[in-house]
């Protein structure tokens, strides 16, 4: 009986804490886990971007500072996952945390990230 006492004290602490692990979900895709990183070429014709994430339908999307809460796709002409032949790109890579509430179209974990991703 003492051992389950103290097995059911060590448990309950816990339990909130694993209602915070769940999956969240964004738009179209769910996440869970740590940052999501991503890597590619970029022109710079949109200006300085914060961080972004490759879409499931190719596309980068990006969001301009740690506060917009909004990812804009970005046009493929200036986003690129290999280096293209011609043009000014340089390489973009980073990672990125999605927060809940984040309006994140196409993302399912971003079509090949190297963060980690569950899909849902």
């Amino acid at each position: 009986m003492k051992r389950l006492f103290i097995a059911l004290c060590a448990t309950f602490p816990a339990l909130p804490l694993a209602a915070c692990a769940g999956s969240y979900g964004y738009d179209e895709g769910f996440y869970t886990g740590g940052p999501y990183a991503y890597d590619g070429f970029y022109d710079d014709y949109y200006g300085s971007i914060y961080d972004g994430y490759w879409g499931d339908d190719g596309g980068f999307y990006y969001r301009r500072g740690p506060h917009d809460r909004h990812f804009r796709r970005g046009d493929p002409a200036h986003f690129s996952r290999m280096r293209p032949a011609n043009g000014n790109f340089h390489p973009i890579q980073g990672s990125m945390r999605p927060q809940h509430g984040m309006r994140m179209p196409h993302f399912n974990g971003g079509g090949g990230g190297r963060g980690e991703h569950h899909p849902g």
